[in-house]
């Protein structure tokens, strides 16, 4: 019967287009199922219909007032609609329904900040420059690069700052309207060790990280713990999941005097019993990341991985081949 049919994230994440085709037919026969409207709403945030995901999550809501699922949909769309009193107006209700401070919490934190930036620089002028400018970042060993891509901006008209948590730049777009980016770090920097350069296309900045840690995601406020592959003494927990990593870690070095483990084989032993213990959406970021980075990133954050394609990031002194 149709109204058994299920639409999980990972068959969404696979191939939202099919996923989209297979919903419409879905939704056809019936207009009044929730969950499918709120996962349609999800096809349509990946394929950039923001609107189209308004109007279903909407939808949604309408039929399920209760469905914290919707607000997220809702507030993530209306996020990339760069309307940020609405998108944190879906969070803050739909944290009141999860209950949680995990990935709501995040969102209106951003929400907050983007309306704190808007109010400095005009509401108009942030929805006017924002999409003409976008940033990304990726790490090294012993780095955290964000890239801005923003083609022939002139060397003395950027400007960028360093703190041991917290990264400022404002830049002077070709068009005459300034572009400002801050960033509450996760982990410190060593401000003196930190360089930027200018590009014809982009503008590079080099963080030099003070440990040599493995950042689950670049910004810091609101996140969750973070495995560190380098150093590892502490390990993420899902929003949805708790777990006394501690214990974790301690029942695996009983287990590595036992066994004589050592280097790498201690290590991946470690990550195969976080993965076997993790939730569903931990096991899917850990694959995904995994897989999209050629085995160099490992992340256990589904709601930073599962929204981006995660890039190779090699240690300083390798270089990775595609074979």
């Amino acid at each position: 019967m149709a109204s058994e049919r299920s639409f999980p994230d990972s068959f969404i994440d696979e191939d939202p287009e099919k996923a989209l085709e297979e919903l419409n037919g879905a939704l056809g026969q019936t207009s009044d199922n929730a969950e499918w409207l709120c996962q349609r709403a999800y096809a349509h945030i990946l394929l950039k219909n923001y609107s189209s995901a308004v109007e279903d999550a909407q939808k949604a809501l309408a039929l399920h007032p209760s469905f914290a699922l919707a607000f997220m949909r809702t507030g993530i769309a209306e996020y990339h609609l760069n309307n940020f009193p609405s998108s944190r107006e879906a969070f803050v209700k739909g944290q009141a329904l999860d209950g949680s401070d995990g990935a709501f919490a995040v969102w209106i934190k951003r929400c907050e900040e983007s309306m704190a930036l808007g109010s400095h620089n005009g509401t108009s002028h942030m929805q006017e420059t924002a999409p003409q400018v976008k940033h990304d970042w990726y790490q090294t060993e012993s780095h955290v690069i964000v890239t801005v891509m923003v083609k022939n901006v002139k060397k003395e008209e950027v400007s960028v700052k360093f703190e041991e948590k917290e990264l400022t730049a404002v830049l002077k777009l070709p068009s005459g309207e300034d572009w400002h980016l801050k960033i509450p770090l996760l982990h410190p920097v060593a401000p003196q060790q930190s360089t930027f350069k200018v590009l014809s296309t982009k503008v590079e900045i080099k963080m030099k990280k003070t440990e040599a840690l493995r950042w689950e995601k670049l910004e810091g406020e609101g996140t969750l713990p973070n495995v560190k592959h380098f150093t590892p003494n502490q390990y993420p927990s899902s929003s949805h999941y708790t777990r006394n990593w501690d214990k974790v870690v301690g029942d695996i070095k009983e287990e590595e005097k036992s066994e004589k483990l050592e280097g790498d084989a201690a290590l991946n032993k470690l990550f195969q019993q976080i993965y076997s213990d993790g939730s569903d959406e931990v096991k899917r970021a850990m694959n995904k990341s995994f897989m999209e980075s050629g085995g160099t990133v490992l992340s256990t954050n589904w709601m930073d991985v599962g929204k981006r394609k995660v890039d190779v990031s090699p240690p300083d002194d390798g270089e990775w081949k595609k074979f």
